[in-house]
């Protein structure tokens, strides 16, 4: 099969370059590239793993996880993640069944009664009716039980899953912008040679770099920018071109 480009594997499986690229550094996949040619290929192997992560992201599968399954030939690996995932689920609709209980018995409340939303809704009065209403089967429940319920729902619900928060420190930066077509690769491509014509890793060993969509696509403008940040001694100049 011909080589893809990183362009047309972006459109075939709707995920972005820089989704491929990040993919390709965690050693997901693997690029090839043709001679006298700049840009990332890929052939029908990893087309094939691409094809494979992309359904497994959306199964939310953290790509961590996905390094798992896809690195280990053993089924018991794949089997002890989906396992997992399987789990979580059910405690999120377990949440999601407690939260559209309530909120029926708010409507139930609502179209049977003229209740005051503001004063009258969330009363002891009406909780303690809610507490009896929210389940058939269990008629011990008490108030204090259903808040319980409530309560946990919202937690699970909330908890950030495969997040990892990082505080980046103030710093002075060199940055590279391109809107157009694979704009990561272009933005890339200047930075990186600023990079190692001013040898920035000699004068600024801890240097960082970032990347971000700069702006991002919509539904009626696919085409979107990238922006690169390289961070560099407080008092370099960068060339205006840049």
């Amino acid at each position: 099969m011909e080589l893809q480009t990183i362009s047309q594997v972006s459109k075939t499986f709707q995920i972005s370059t820089r989704a491929l690229r990040y993919y390709e550094q965690l050693g997901l996949i693997k690029s090839v590239k043709k001679e006298d040619y700049a840009y990332r290929t890929y052939d029908e192997t990893s087309l094939a793993v691409i094809r494979q992560i992309v359904i497994l992201r959306k199964l939310q599968i953290p790509l961590k996880q996905i390094s798992v399954i896809l690195n280990d030939e053993n089924i018991s690996a794949a089997l002890d993640v989906f396992t997992k995932k399987a789990d979580e689920l059910q405690s999120e609709i377990k949440a999601l069944s407690t939260i559209k209980a309530i909120l029926d018995s708010f409507i139930d409340k609502l179209k049977s009664s003229n209740i005051s939303v503001k004063s009258n809704l969330l009363s002891d009065k009406i909780l303690q009716e809610l507490s009896e209403t929210l389940t058939v089967t269990r008629t011990t429940l008490r108030e204090e039980k259903s808040m319980n319920e409530l309560n946990r729902a919202e937690e699970e619900l909330s908890r950030l899953n495969d997040v990892r928060i990082v505080y980046l420190p103030p710093a002075t930066v060199a940055a590279s912008h391109y809107i157009g077509d694979n704009p990561e690769d272009n933005a890339g491509e200047v930075l990186d040679n600023f990079i190692k014509s001013t040898k920035l890793y000699q004068t600024k060993p801890d240097m960082r770099h970032y990347g971000f969509n700069h702006p991002n696509p919509t539904e009626t403008n696919p085409v979107y920018g990238y922006e690169m940040w390289a961070t560099i001694p407080d008092d370099m100049e960068v060339p205006a071109l840049l």
